[in-house]
């Protein structure tokens, strides 16, 4: 088997072999992949944090030992928290945003295969589960960063890769995708009974979940929609008030923090 690792600031992972397919999602600086398979210039990856899969520029292929990749699973890597950081040496500096993995930070350095990399801005280092205060903080750095399907950076993201970031920088790894997330947490019956950190769904005419987005305090939920923002919930969705219409219907709501 062979082991990457992400050293740019993103790199886009894609449903096909082609700079101009489908970017199903993005890779985080500092986060590891196993390698699937190669074809021409291009490599399949599977991502260590949610297994998602999908095919990567060779290019942007930083390959690491297996003990590295081993190691690497086994251990909890703080992540970024300031919006914009750098981590580098005496020859480079990479930029890295928010969310971004710090791997193996000792003090101020990080270190890829037998490379240190020095790192001296905010750190998330994960917090309890249950503090819905922290997760709202969280979420609410993210607010007015622009949409992007497949984004899960603060200058373009998607429903689910915000959901995925925020409770990541809390220390909870969700699945990449809202029909996968919704399979975790407790259903909570009623809109009224939401608590900030519940998760709400919301599906399709088809029945098949599409969104999802995180409550905050009197009913109100912050997602990704054009940008991430915040509007009002109830029985029947979401309810915008710039546009005076429900945008989405509501499916479900499962508590994550119990």
């Amino acid at each position: 088997m062979e082991y990457g690792i992400c050293m740019l600031s993103l790199v886009p992972m894609r449903a096909e072999r082609s700079d101009k397919a489908e970017i199903v999602t993005q890779i985080l600086f500092g986060e590891c992949y196993e390698l699937v398979s190669r074809e021409g210039n291009w490599v399949c990856v599977q991502l260590a944090t949610d297994g998602y899969r999908g095919w990567i520029d060779f290019k942007q292929h930083t390959p690491v030992s297996t003990g590295y990749y081993q190691d690497w699973c086994k251990a909890s890597h703080p992540r970024v928290l300031d919006l914009l950081q750098f981590v580098g040496t005496d020859a480079a500096r990479i930029p890295v945003g928010i969310g971004s993995y710090l791997p193996f930070l000792d003090g101020e350095s990080i270190r890829i295969n037998e490379v240190t990399y020095t790192y001296s801005g905010k750190v998330a280092r994960g917090v309890e589960r249950a503090d819905v205060a922290k997760l709202k903080e969280l979420a609410l750095i993210f607010l007015k960063a622009p949409y992007l399907w497949g984004g899960k950076s603060l200058f373009g993201i998607d429903c689910s890769g915000f959901t995925q970031q925020v409770y990541g920088l809390c220390g909870y790894q969700l699945p990449r995708d809202a029909y996968q997330q919704v399979a975790y947490g407790e259903e909570v019956h009623f809109v009224g009974q939401t608590r900030p950190g519940d998760l709400a769904f919301f599906s399709n005419e088809e029945g098949r979940i599409t969104h999802v987005g995180i409550m905050l305090e009197g009913q109100q939920i912050i997602h990704a929609h054009g940008e991430v923002r915040v509007d009002t919930l109830d029985h029947n969705g979401i309810y915008n008030a710039d546009r005076k219409r429900y945008s989405h219907q509501l499916r479900i709501i499962k508590r994550v923090f119990v």
